[in-house]
């Protein structure tokens, strides 16, 4: 009987945890948040994983993901076998389609009034097709509706999540208001291939914190998170796991 009661307590605590841990995955219920794409694939769109690893972690925090992207011709397309460029024109709109399963509207329709939050996932699309920082580097522009957002949602509170070369946007438009951000570390190339960028991050005024993938900057003030993930040259499961711990900064934020 001792046996039996005792079984019975442990399943009760087991119980009462999985409610706790349920009720705080869940604390994003009923927000809606953006998710902004750059086309799909790592060397002229967005990347994948990163994006996939958003898209699960807002929809397991109870967040309803809406995804939207630039409706223009990509800056170039890149054969993601060889990493050379191929003679071809795409739409960012209807390459990021793939990653969205279809349901992707064009970023002129995000405000910041229609959801509660915003992410950018990386990949050199954002580097390429929502600013020219991976062809100008620190003589970058942002795509004027990229720049929009960014300022909107930070005039509105509203959190921003930003991962892999991304917070290099949020450096230039909001270098000025002294947010703090992460491109990921210094170190060995192999393993932090475009360091370079924290520089040029720094040269906007962004205050920039070293981070290694499994770490987050989380400026409070600003609020604004944003993780290395592919800034670092890891393994699939790393730049996920950093990729989820950036998600559960943004919904603290909410």
């Amino acid at each position: 009987m001792l046996g039996v009661c005792t079984g019975l307590l442990k399943a009760g605590a087991s119980s009462r945890v999985l409610l706790l841990n349920s009720a705080a995955m869940s604390s994003a219920a009923g927000h809606k948040v953006a998710v902004v794409l750059s086309g799909c694939g790592v060397y002229d769109g967005t990347e994948v994983h990163e994006a996939a690893a958003v898209l699960a972690a807002l929809s397991r925090h109870g967040a309803e993901p809406v995804m939207f992207a630039p409706d223009k011709k990509q800056a170039h397309v890149v054969d993601h076998t060889a990493g050379s460029e191929m003679e071809q024109e795409r739409n960012v709109l209807k390459e990021s389609a793939r990653i969205a399963r279809g349901a992707v509207s064009p970023l002129g329709d995000l405000k910041p009034g229609d959801v509660s939050a915003v992410v950018f996932p990386g990949g050199f699309g954002a580097a390429k097709n929502l600013s020219d920082f991976g062809f100008k580097g620190a003589d970058m522009d942002v795509d004027p509706e990229v720049k929009r957002i960014i300022s909107d949602f930070h005039s509105a509170g509203k959190p921003q999540a930003l991962c892999c070369i991304a917070p290099i946007l949020a450096a230039k438009v909001l270098g000025q208001s002294g947010v703090s951000l992460t491109l990921g570390n210094t170190g060995a190339e192999s393993d932090w291939p475009y360091q370079g960028s924290i520089e040029a991050a720094k040269s906007f005024g962004a205050n920039m914190e070293l981070k290694n993938v499994d770490e987050v900057c989380v400026d409070a003030k600003n609020k604004v998170v944003t993780s290395p993930a592919y800034m670092y040259n890891g393994k699939f499961h790393e730049i996920q796991d950093g990729v989820t711990k950036m998600v559960g900064e943004l919904v603290k934020l909410l």
